[in-house]
């Protein structure tokens, strides 16, 4: 396997910290001596770092630890002394492992200044972070933690080896402070912290070390355990339906049922159908307000727009399907955007339905009316729900951590309900019925927009019709329609900045976003 094969295969595995000390002690365990890794992940930071901090630069405090991570951190601060940069180092402890502190040793015989009191560091210009690693579980307190607090307030960029110290390795968590990376070289493996929300603030541009773990090793430890996958660019295309074959037509391509929009939110309707439409689904019709239909039509002429009986408020009153179709027609149903609270009956016929369901906003809202997860439980058919963290505490009021431990929050959530649920936010996360978790690594605060949501919802309902049309995976589509939705807004922003990206300009951008 070559390294750029290794790299693509071990790219989308996520651990815990109980996982990755599993890995590591079947390494030890086959012979690779600790001081060689050392050596060897070190070595490969140093390179890294001389190739990201420009000659100019050329001061670098090292921060260390008093275990393998400030020992990683020593073996840094000798090669980069090496190569020619002024280098100082920090460590505040007494007590330190046998390996670090024989590195601490011959640092200081190299004549590299030590220093222990924070207050005596002198200047420099670049922080490399070693203090703590992976499996930090307690609180920073006292002195440490002051000394954090103190190097964060000196605003020079921080390198952090393997996790910002501080971070809880599984849910990001701060415990008590954190040191605030500019960016954060993560070893080995990506671990579950790197793709929680409430860590973002704190890791800067993230960067994986492949340092050549064996794929065998990893996939032993992982084997029994519920899988945490990260979606990668390669595999969210890959899920696509594409190529499509020579001979086929549209009803072989899905048909989807969208039912959304209400005289009050009229642009709800839009923009999902328009999500829908670059889906490349083979047959999309759209149930709205009668009052809509002309609007629809102006904006999706190829779409079989369906008029339906309003409430008073303007609201979809009756599914007025055509002549000779009703819900079995249909490959998919996604319901929900600009519906309000009046469609409850609407919400329920579809949830009664035997048809694979995507359900969002207000299809969501009536759902936790209704009960989630005894409703849920009587349907046969796949059910997708994809909730903001809002969304998610009213159909899952006894779950909590929605904001907090998503990972754990989604995959009780899905576990619970049965369903495939989405779970929004800055990383979002999908789990499954199984317990199997999918992480979007990416994405942009550009789409913190009115409508962003709509989108994804048309995007992901046009695809799982096709899912269900050509057997694919449902879980996979899932992810690549994640994927893709912040992909488009990844994109969008580079060229409009994150203030230019409203929903509809996201959707001109989505067919941009497969152009990789």
């Amino acid at each position: 396997m070559t390294q750029l094969q290794h790299r693509e295969e071990i790219s989308h595995f996520v651990v815990t910290a109980a996982q990755m000390r599993e890995i590591e002690d079947r390494i030890f365990a086959a012979g690779m001596p600790v001081v060689a890794l050392m050596e060897k992940v070190a070595g490969l930071i140093a390179r890294r770092l001389q190739a990201m901090i420009p000659q100019e630069k050329s001061c670098v405090g090292v921060l260390v630890g008093p275990g393998h991570n400030g020992g990683d951190a020593l073996v840094v601060a000798r090669e980069l002394h090496f190569q020619g940069y002024k280098v100082w180092i920090y460590n505040p402890f007494t007590k330190l492992k046998e390996l670090t502190a024989q590195h601490l040793q011959y640092a200081q015989s190299l004549g590299i200044p030590c220093y222990e009191d924070i207050e005596h560091l002198p200047d420099c210009d670049v922080l490399v972070d070693g203090l703590f690693g992976f499996g930090l579980e307690k609180n920073l307190t006292d002195a440490i933690a002051s000394a954090i607090n103190q190097l964060n307030s000196w605003k020079q960029p921080i390198f952090s080896i393997d996790l910002p110290s501080g971070l809880h390795t599984d849910t990001g968590e701060v415990l008590g402070t954190a040191i605030r990376a500019t960016h954060t070289f993560c070893l080995g493996l990506w671990k579950l912290g790197f793709l929680q929300d409430q860590a973002l603030d704190y890791i800067g541009n993230a960067e994986l070390i492949d340092f050549d773990i064996p794929v065998a090793d990893v996939q032993a430890v992982l084997a029994d355990a519920p899988k945490i996958t990260r979606i990668t660019t390669a595999k969210a295309i890959s899920n696509l339906p594409l190529p499509r074959p020579p001979v086929t037509h549209k009803y072989k391509e899905g048909h989807l049922l969208l039912i959304c929009g209400s005289h009050r939110y009229a642009g709800g309707a839009i923009l999902t159908a328009l999500g829908a439409r670059a889906s490349g689904v083979g047959m999309l019709s759209i149930a709205v307000p009668e009052y809509l239909k002309p609007i629809l039509v102006s904006h999706l002429p190829e779409a079989l727009v369906v008029g339906c009986p309003e409430t008073e408020t303007g609201a979809i009153a009756k599914l007025q399907l055509p002549e000779k179709t009703d819900l079995s027609s249909f490959d998919a149903i996604a319901c929900g955007p600009g519906l309000t609270t009046d469609s409850t009956p609407i919400v329920q016929q579809v949830i009664e339905s035997d048809r694979p369901l995507l359900l969002d906003a207000d299809g969501l809202n009536i759902l936790a009316q209704m009960g989630t997860i005894p409703t849920l439980k009587k349907r046969q058919a796949p059910t997708i729900l994809t909730p903001h963290a809002g969304e998610f505490k009213r159909l899952f009021p006894d779950i909590p951590g929605a904001n907090e431990d998503r990972v754990k929050a989604v995959r009780e959530a899905a576990m619970q309900s049965g369903a495939i649920v989405l779970l929004k936010g800055a990383r979002t996360a999908i789990a499954n019925a199984q317990g199997s978790v999918w992480l979007n690594p990416k994405s942009t605060p550009a789409l913190a927009r009115g409508g962003s949501g709509d989108v994804l919802t048309g995007i992901l309902g046009g695809l799982l019709a096709q899912a269900i049309k050509k057997q694919i995976a449902i879980e996979d589509m899932v992810a690549t329609a994640s994927w893709w939705h912040s992909q488009a807004g990844i994109i969008a922003a580079q060229e409009r900045t994150e203030l230019g990206v409203d929903a509809f300009t996201l959707t001109q951008y989505l067919m941009k976003s497969l152009n990789l």
